[in-house]
């Protein structure tokens, strides 16, 4: 390595040379605000020192750059590789072109001679067009470079392209910076068009930049130099560090190297995988974020995303794999991983189970099963059925939509996932579905524990979902219950197709301005009730937001008749089939219940395993209990008989019978609630069965049978 050398514009790019920025490197990323406007203004600032005081020898650093010898052609121009400062050189080179172009414009065409040779290299000794350059550019830039170094942009057909520039430029920031170096260069030409001002501008681009020059001899550990250095300017992501390990390490031939790269490698300089992408409180790329994911599965190690690089190359030190056979490993399972979350990402259609389990896993922010996805589709997992690895999937997706319904803390759900890989890497390929039961359901602690039907009953009964639970995750709930009612995604579909994904709004049966659009004479306690009711899931479906807009305040007949010649949602059609046709809070809670019961039918806990009951708090509030818990639990007997509360009744000789499963038999008519019976008894559209009925031979009232059953389980709950 040659000492470091400070040197202006015109001392490193003079002669004849060509600096090439290696196909491993980021694009070009420098924008006006953070680069372009500040450096201009340097620019500026020591050109007009230069007008007032020509003697006053004020330089500007513009930082360092690392290039590395490379062997030259025989009889072509020497050959440098920029290992680092490849922004600072590119941009360098568009002020260089706009600077030459702009004199030529204004009429300084002596001076724009001193210009032309940094930019561009004499016609004899160049082999190839690209010898035309004193750089050039990685891959991706090409095109857009071209087109800026020849102006050729500004050629430009109705729809706004450059018809001269070779291939796409329109996400390159190559154009916008020439575009922008072009523009403030002609205004301050513009503002004095002496000669003097040319020659003062030309001096200080120049002369009075300078630049460190680092400058490496082939042979020399360019890597090692390269990540040192990668803190300064703007930040590498993991993806671009990897992406120069790689290249660097790849031990081919340039055009080999080359080949790959357009092979294995270019996909991740697509937008798709550049997005930015947050999750948690970080953001990096998806290609990153990928990586990540992929290492952590091929690895079974916990570590952060900011350790990925040192992981990976750790990774590739011990496994004892060339890296050119890792590129189309590394290609095959991101592609899969593309289609997969692209799939899922498709609001309307039938998914495949692992598309199905990315949407839903999405709306849980449970990136942490990206892993065990990728694991299952590495070569080592060939021989695992697919019906298999969907059954993992199902039972993955059961156990975190539970936990995301009893909000259970998700602190250490990295290391459980990890720890679940390493466990079916250790089993029999032809037990993986059962081990993943096994292991998800004998989790006893917070981290991993699975959810009973009590724990999730618990959470959704008598709770206002509506307020509790963020509204994309309650609309997957509501979208998978009725995909289920369609028959998806277990096979037994009805002619309808699935459901639209994330397309419909969650929205309230009753009205929660009920007040102003569904008056009711109610006490003050009772008017308390029915606002917490109404965000039960039971009072809650999926609309369209143009039929929402069209019933949400119409009256109930009203809005029941409308729901029912202009829905097909199934999960509508059980509150506007209702007969007599009333919703209220009785029947709000009987569909709660029926909603979680179906809840736990799509994800239950897996065939032939167990889990226990965890403490969900003292107490069990009044509208939590259904008369089938009062029944299961022996506070009201199958078989009990009812009759009227009332005193001076003229129903008093009306009886009912409580059947075994927790309904109502009135004249050999099954009815589902209390208030549904009491309705059809009295001939009236409005009662409150709990208080209505009493128990034949006590007196007591359902109403009062229940506040028994809470206060025993208060109790309980505080032993």
């Amino acid at each position: 390595m040659t000492p470091p050398n400070f040197q202006s514009l015109r001392e490193i790019f003079q002669t004849p040379v060509r600096i090439d920025a290696p196909l491993f490197q980021r694009p070009y990323v420098w924008n006006r605000e953070i680069q372009w406007e500040p450096l201009w203004e340097d620019i500026t600032r020591l050109t007009e020192t230069t007008l007032t005081d020509y003697h006053n020898p004020s330089t500007h650093f513009l930082g360092a750059v690392v290039l590395q010898s490379s062997n030259s052609p025989f009889g072509g121009l020497p050959r440098w590789i920029a290992i680092d400062g490849q922004q600072r050189l590119t941009t360098l080179q568009i002020i260089l072109n706009a600077l030459h172009r702009q004199l030529v414009a204004h009429g300084h065409e002596q001076i724009a001679a001193q210009v032309l040779p940094l930019v561009e290299n004499p016609d004899y000794i160049r082999q190839n067009d690209e010898d035309r350059y004193k750089l050039w550019p990685t891959n991706k830039d090409r095109n857009a470079f071209v087109s800026a170094m020849t102006a050729s942009y500004l050629d430009t057909d109705n729809a706004g392209t450059a018809r001269n520039s070779p291939g796409n430029t329109t996400s390159s920031q190559l154009i916008p910076a020439h575009q922008f170096f072009m523009e403030v260069i002609s205004t301050w030409l513009s503002d004095d068009e002496s000669p003097e001002r040319a020659h003062a501008l030309v001096s200080t681009i120049l002369d009075r930049l300078r630049i460190v020059n680092i400058q490496l001899d082939s042979g020399e550990d360019a890597q090692a130099i390269f990540e040192t250095l990668n803190a300064r300017g703007t930040p590498l992501s993991a993806a671009d560090l990897i992406k120069n390990f790689v290249f660097q390490n790849l031990g081919t031939a340039h055009r080999q190297a080359e080949k790959a790269y357009n092979s294995y490698w270019a996909p991740f300089e697509t937008d798709w995988w550049e997005k930015e992408i947050t999750y948690g409180r970080v953001t990096n790329s998806r290609s990153s974020w990928f990586l990540w994911q992929w290492l952590i599965a091929r690895t079974l190690a916990e570590f952060p995303i900011r350790e990925v690089f040192r992981q990976f190359k750790n990774y590739v030190a011990t496994a004892d794999i060339p890296v050119a056979e890792l590129l189309p490993h590394i290609r095959r399972s991101a592609d899969r991983y593309r289609a997969i979350i692209e799939g899922g990402a498709r609001p309307v259609g039938e998914l495949s189970r692992p598309e199905l389990f990315s949407y839903r896993i999405s709306t849980l922010d449970s990136e942490i099963t990206r892993p065990l996805v990728i694991w299952l589709d590495e070569p080592e997992q060939a021989g695992v059925p697919q019906e298999d690895k969907e059954r993992i999937l199902v039972t993955l997706e059961g156990w975190l939509v539970r936990r995301a319904l009893v909000k259970v803390p998700s602190q250490g759900g990295n290391r459980l996932i990890i720890d679940l890989i390493k466990t079916l890497s250790r089993s029999s390929q032809d037990d993986l579905p059962a081990a993943t039961a096994r292991f998800l359901t004998t989790n006893a602690t917070t981290v991993g524990y699975w959810p009973s039907d009590h724990d999730v009953r618990a959470s959704l009964v008598g709770s206002r979902a509506f307020q509790k639970y963020r509204r994309d995750r309650l609309r997957m709930v509501l979208e998978a219950v009725e995909d289920h009612r369609r028959g998806y995604p277990d096979g037994t579909q009805l002619s309808m197709g699935p459901i639209p994904r994330g397309k419909g709004t969650v929205e309230h049966l009753m009205p929660q301005k009920w007040r102003k659009h569904w008056p009711a004479d109610l006490t003050e306690e009772q008017e308390n009730a029915r606002d917490s009711i109404l965000d039960q899931i039971g009072s809650l479906t999926l609309l369209t937001q143009k039929l929402n807009s069209k019933v949400s305040n119409s009256a109930w007949a009203t809005k029941r008749t409308d729901l029912i010649s202009h829905d097909d949602v199934l999960l509508t059609r059980d509150a506007t089939k209702l007969e007599p046709p009333i919703w209220d809070e009785e029947t709000i809670e009987e569909r709660t219940s029926e909603l979680i019961e179906e809840i736990l039918t799509i994800w239950p806990v897996p065939e032939g395993c167990s889990v226990s009951d965890h403490d969900s708090g003292p107490g069990v509030p009044s509208a939590t209990v259904t008369l089938r818990d009062l029944v299961g639990s022996g506070f009201l007997p199958s078989g009990t008989v009812l009759r009227c509360a009332r005193q001076s009744s003229r129903w008093r000789a009306v009886t009912a019978t409580v059947t075994a499963d927790g309904r109502i038999s009135l004249d050999g008519i099954m009815h589902s609630s209390p208030s549904m019976a009491a309705r059809v008894a009295a001939g009236s559209d409005s009662e409150n069965g709990w208080t209505w009925w009493a128990v034949d031979g006590t007196g007591q009232t359902l109403d009062q049978v229940r506040a028994s059953y809470r206060a025993i389980k208060a109790t309980e709950a505080n032993e």
